[in-house]
């Protein structure tokens, strides 16, 4: 869709799907761990289980964007989020920020972004399961929905893939909120997950470095407002054009 979307701000969010970072402690420490403990693993999975078992969820994110105006010069752009899932097949997101402020609907038949800053939406069909139009969404039109991981059936599998170590760090407060944190590590990229240690195991923050670049930027999304029942109905998912918004097409990603 025209250059709604950022690509820094793409990038990020897609890394925050499946990645994060570590920056507390030495590559020595680190080499003296075992390489995937099962502590952290059973953490996450417990986690992925749990959100996989939901029939409809909301949380909202505050999104934080390292990025480099010059050498040496480092900015942190916000971006604040509400994801709203509904099962099996229906998503809202809305994102606001001086980047991006857009929302985006999923139906089960279409997707629709819209823009109502510039008052301006695109609507194209969309593959009828949440994963299908999520990666749908990502590979052909560019456009990354904030805490897509959430959504897939194989989030945890996702998560885990060519994960090479995996701590848990300890105990943190993440908005008053007693949670496990988790540590690990793939080629190229470093996470974080701190998760509620009760009955509910909600991430509660990510965070995601570029470790491949000597600027190690990162991205950290914390996730807050969690509601695990939200009343919705499906009108919230339907794009009702408001009066003098104008419809144009999305522009695809060349293969």
């Amino acid at each position: 869709m025209t250059n709604l979307v950022n690509a820094r701000w793409a990038l990020a969010m897609f890394a925050l799907g499946a990645l994060a970072l570590s920056w507390a402690f030495s590559m020595d420490a680190r080499a003296q761990t075992p390489a995937v403990d099962p502590a952290p693993t059973k953490i996450l999975k417990r986690m992925t289980d749990y959100l996989g078992g939901l029939n409809a969820f909301s949380v909202h994110t505050q999104n934080t964007i390292e990025d480099l105006l010059a050498p040496g010069e480092r900015v942190d752009i916000d971006v604040s989020s509400t994801v709203t899932i509904k099962r099996p097949n229906m998503l809202h997101t809305d994102r606001k920020g001086d980047l991006v402020s857009q929302d985006f609907f999923y139906n089960g038949k279409t997707l629709t972004l819209y823009d109502p800053t510039k008052k301006v939406y695109a609507t194209e069909p969309a593959p009828p399961t949440l994963a299908g139009a999520i990666d749908y969404a990502r590979n052909t039109l560019g456009l990354v929905v904030p805490a897509a991981d959430l959504v897939f059936p194989n989030a945890y599998e996702l998560l885990m893939q060519d994960v090479t170590s995996a701590q848990v760090i300890g105990k943190s407060m993440i908005n008053g909120v007693r949670c496990d944190h988790l540590l690990f590590r793939r080629p190229g990229v470093d996470f974080q997950v701190w998760v509620s240690d009760g009955k509910q195991p909600l991430p509660r923050k990510y965070v995601v470095t570029d470790t491949g670049t000597v600027e190690l930027l990162s991205v950290t999304m914390v996730m807050n407002d969690w509601k695990t029942a939200p009343s919705v109905s499906d009108a919230m998912f339907n794009f009702v054009p408001p009066k003098g918004t104008q419809s144009i097409a999305f522009m695809h990603l060349v293969p």
